[in-house]
């Protein structure tokens, strides 16, 4: 049995007890740094009767806003990908790379695409074939088009004109109808003389002059043409009552049809030639359009090289978004799909930079554009840097909307007076936004203001224990001491924790501090305490192979 499985069998653990002590006192050391900066920060806190007071002290008071973000270049050139559809990066510049206009930045992949124009190219000769068939058939329709119009055109000029030949004036009604007349006219000068040539037979024969078989023929021959006026009587009749009128409606209806066979071959030539004209233009649009898109993959093609617009160096727009606006997205290398229009790279033109931190929504009436504000850099311990509040989101981040709808944070840009190399995008900074800073006034922790009938006021407690309601005037806060204007001396005695009933909390001043040439004043005077602060900037270069905790080397 080994020493472990007897302390275990003993019911203790060996190496146990050391730790317990060392967890004992760090937990004292902890409470008494807790002591130790109450006592610092409240100024001598005290309870009186139970009572938990503080002094109200007077000294200097700055009124700064504290939030944290990263630094950015100021108005880089940005690079996006231009190709309508995803494409994987075949080869990318590598970051903090140096690189000047026309250098290529970005290639992309595009073997589907070109796999695609080959496709197109055939795709267009053949809508260019079906568009010159199409034309040459247009062509041909309004040929045959204008054929059966103007034979339809003729046959109808044509039946006009036997309608008109038919019953106008010197017709061939007029003539039938004068032959008729005239047939009638010559049967009866026939019968007449038949007539006078049988009267005169029958004397004959009566004196015995003339044969009973010449009589006969001669009476034959009076009635063969008292038969003949019959015969054109009723041709006369039969043409004004019936031939006479069916002639007529069939030439009326001839016009009627060629008029209608006219109309029928315009609307069919009409609608030939518009439907050939819609063929045409549907196999121009296609040609066109297989053309258009041709080109655009052409175009594609020679967008997925991305080449520098300007000189600068190279900051990746995956690691360029600054603290708080890094998404899920890839970092960028060989193989990572990007999308169209998707943020690649950020040129950093020009050694300006800019830090970027988000101002919560409880800091927003105090901060506004041209404050002053002082920015500490991670990266670069021990170094302080001069700004100005530049521009204020007027509305908050949606992307911190989105992640929790209860926090709104206002991007807010600090424009630093410093073109240092060393400050590089991507940095995370702190910045020290300078609201107002007082020399000599009174101030007490924010806890101890709390608003009555939408007054600030305070509970003060005198030498004899009691406590007084008093209204005070108060300026800004930064979160933890608030300005007292009026109404409060230094020393007097106030509650840390004030009536639950008495009234809200005096959080959310709106701000009543410096513009213009205070503003101006006050950045001057920090510019100078920075600049005795920082003195000479310390050398910034590549750590010796010694690894971390190495002297810096020129």
């Amino acid at each position: 049995m080994t020493s472990r499985d007897r302390a275990d069998n003993r019911g203790g653990i060996p190496g146990r007890k050391p730790y317990r002590m060392v967890g004992t006192a760090i937990i004292v050391v902890a409470i008494g740094l807790a002591v130790l900066w109450m006592k610092v920060v409240w100024g001598g806190q005290d309870s009186v009767g139970g009572v938990e007071t503080c002094a109200a002290r007077r000294g200097p008071l700055t009124i700064r806003v504290l939030e944290a973000g990263a630094l950015k270049a100021k108005d880089p050139a940005i690079v996006r990908s231009s190709m309508r559809r995803r494409a994987t990066i075949l080869s990318i510049v590598p970051e903090g790379v140096r690189v000047q206009k026309g250098d290529l930045l970005v290639e992309l992949d595009v073997s589907e695409l070109v796999d695609h124009c080959v496709d197109h190219r055939i795709m267009v000769k053949n809508a260019e074939a079906a568009w010159i068939n199409a034309r040459e058939s247009l062509i041909i329709t309004k040929s045959l088009a204008q054929s059966s119009v103007e034979q339809a055109q003729l046959a109808y000029d044509f039946a006009k004109l036997d309608l008109e030949k038919y019953e106008g004036a010197g017709g061939q009604f007029e003539t039938d109808l004068a032959k008729a007349e005239g047939n009638i006219a010559l049967s009866q000068q026939e019968v007449e003389k038949n007539s006078d040539y049988f009267d005169w037979s029958q004397r004959l024969a009566d004196e015995k002059y003339l044969s009973e078989t010449q009589l006969k023929a001669d009476e034959l021959t009076l009635r063969k043409s008292e038969l003949n006026l019959k015969v054109a009587q009723n041709n006369l009749e039969l043409l004004e009552k019936y031939t006479y009128q069916r002639q007529l409606t069939q030439l009326k209806s001839d016009v009627n049809q060629a008029e209608a066979a006219l109309e029928r071959a315009k609307a069919k030539a009409r609608a030939n030639v518009a439907q050939a004209e819609a063929r045409l233009a549907a196999r121009e649009q296609e040609y066109q359009h297989q053309q258009e898109m041709l080109a655009m993959h052409e175009e594609e093609i020679r967008q997925s090289k991305l080449y520098a617009p300007a000189d600068g160096m190279v900051i990746y727009a995956t690691s360029g978004q600054g603290r708080g606006h890094r998404d899920d997205r890839q970092p960028l290398m060989d193989g990572v799909e990007v999308w169209n229009r998707q943020e690649l790279i950020y040129l950093q033109r020009s050694a300006k930079t800019i830090a970027e931190v988000d101002l919560h929504e409880a800091n927003l009436e105090k901060v506004c554009v041209g404050l002053p504000a002082v920015v500490t850099v991670d990266a670069l311990p021990g170094r302080k840097f001069m700004g100005t509040v530049s521009h204020i989101t007027p509305l908050p981040d949606p992307r911190n909307m989105w992640m929790n709808p209860d926090l709104k944070l206002y991007t807010t840009e600090i424009a630093l007076e410093a073109n240092e190399p060393e400050l590089r995008s991507g940095m995370n900074c702190k910045a020290e936004i300078i609201v107002e800073q007082h020399k000599d006034t009174i101030y007490v922790p924010i806890e101890t203001v709390v608003r009555v009938d939408g007054q600030p006021t305070v509970y003060v407690l005198d030498g004899a224990g009691q406590t007084e309601e008093r209204q005070v005037e108060i300026g800004l806060d930064d979160n933890t001491m608030i300005r007292i204007v009026s109404g409060l001396s230094e020393g007097e005695r106030v509650l840390l924790a004030p009536p639950v009933e008495a009234g809200t909390a005096a959080f959310g001043m709106r701000l009543a501090g410096i513009r213009g040439a205070d503003a101006n004043d006050l950045r001057q005077e920090i510019r100078e305490r920075l600049k005795a602060a920082n003195g000479p900037a310390p050398a910034v270069g590549r750590p010796k192979s010694g690894g971390p905790g190495q002297e810096r080397t020129q």
